[in-house]
């Protein structure tokens, strides 16, 4: 590759992408993505038929792992949370700040889901298939397609496969990623969806696990004292009834809820999980403050041993806001690899990704995805692959540029 960091002097970020496309390396590696299509369809299709769910990636990271080393990257290892690590050799990593590239390896769907796929037309059926097989896959392809076209930047590209980022992960594993790198270092955060999306502002979101405990009883009985079931439905139906801007869009849902013993009994303990999420930080730091008071007034201290009811709310994950401007170079890069790509309609989002964790400590950082899919988090998920050539020339051209 004879594209360097002295070949983006003074040149607009369209044209500095343009010049990166059309040297003779990069474009046989872009050309290449058309006619691999059905290789890195038969890749995710591998990586989607090893179970992964939040805390329990591991198989799915030792395949990482191994296809890591066998492309002969340098410094391919695990840390202690099974965050997988590959580096690609810079030029000039000294003076350079290293790049990294993740994509997450765990899914919403537990360990014993039949992850059985179907075809129908174009379109490619199962649980996991986009979010994120196909970001994994995508991690793969593009390591190996540095490697098989020599391609050498300045700086040093790390390929991460990072564990945490579904569910209650509280995206423990980009913050591993992170803490090893800081935030002078550039991060592109790969999804198998959202093509032609471009997420540099990321939404803060607070999750709680809400509990009620009360003396209970029989249903018969007892009938009169506190139910924790009743109370907790209580909270939900005034958390249901606060008013939320939108704009800036703010939102909540209580996901999961659970508690009780029998059909005759009045529940003595019942919990929820609750997410609040706002673009802003100090809507949320005020939807926050509402739902503690909502839950304080529920508590009502043992009178004599007769009744009472208990009132907990315990924060369980996190994920902080933050947010880089539309001009910034990973941004300004990330749109016009997507036009050269031939997508000319970028759409900018703020989005709830790994990205949250560089973009909360002020480093460049951008959330992109390689082709459409579907029903995000549901059995019948799906993938279109049409776009997968465009989404991976988009990764390809970005990473290079970043790290020139």
């Amino acid at each position: 590759m004879q594209v360097d960091a002295r070949a983006s002097a003074g040149l607009s970020p369209e044209a500095f992408i343009e010049r990166l496309a059309t040297d003779q390396q990069v474009a046989a590696a872009l050309k290449n993505f058309q006619s691999g299509v059905a290789d890195i369809l038969a890749l995710t299709i591998d990586i989607q038929q090893i179970p992964a769910p939040t805390f329990a990636e591991a198989e799915r990271a030792a395949f990482v792992q191994d296809r890591l080393a066998a492309l002969g990257l340098v410094d391919v290892a695990q840390d202690e949370l099974g965050n997988v690590y590959g580096r690609f050799p810079g030029q000039n990593p000294d003076q350079k700040q290293p790049v990294i590239l993740s994509a997450h390896t765990d899914t919403v769907f537990p360990a014993d889901t039949d992850l059985t796929l179907r075809q129908e037309g174009h379109l490619l059926y199962g649980p996991g298939i986009g979010d994120n097989s196909a970001g994994v896959a995508g991690l793969i392809t593009l390591a190996q397609t540095l490697v098989d076209f020599n391609l050498q930047p300045q700086a040093d590209i790390w390929l991460v496969a990072n564990v945490g980022e579904e569910g209650l992960g509280d995206l423990r594993g980009m913050k591993a990623v992170c803490e090893r790198f800081g935030p002078k270092a550039r991060y592109i955060v790969i999804e198998g969806g959202l093509f032609g999306q471009i997420s540099h502002q990321a939404i803060g979101v607070r999750r709680f696990r809400i509990g009620v405990e009360t003396s209970g009883g029989h249903s018969w009985g007892s009938f009169g004292k506190p139910s924790a079931i009743h109370e907790l439905s209580h909270i939900v139906t005034a958390i249901d009834h606060l008013p939320v801007p939108q704009q800036p869009k703010t939102t909540y849902n209580v996901g999961i809820i659970e508690g009780g013993r029998s059909i005759n009994t009045i529940a003595s303990a019942a919990t929820m999980l609750l997410d609040l999420r706002s673009e802003d930080p100090d809507a949320l730091t005020q939807l926050v403050d509402q739902v503690t008071a909502l839950v304080k007034e529920r508590n009502v201290p043992d009178k004599n041993g007769r009744s009472f009811v208990t009132t907990t709310m315990e924060l369980i994950g996190n994920r902080p806001a933050g947010q880089i401007t539309r001009q910034a170079p990973l941004v300004s890069w990330a749109e016009a690899a997507l036009r050269q790509a031939g997508w000319q309609k970028p759409v900018f989002i703020t989005g709830s990704t790994d990205a949250n964790i560089p973009l909360s400590l002020g480093a460049e950082a951008v959330c992109i995805g390689l082709t459409e899919s579907g029903n995000a988090h549901r059995l019948d998920e799906y993938l279109n692959p049409d776009r997968l050539p465009q989404g991976l020339s988009q990764l390809l051209l970005l990473t290079l540029a970043a790290a020139i």
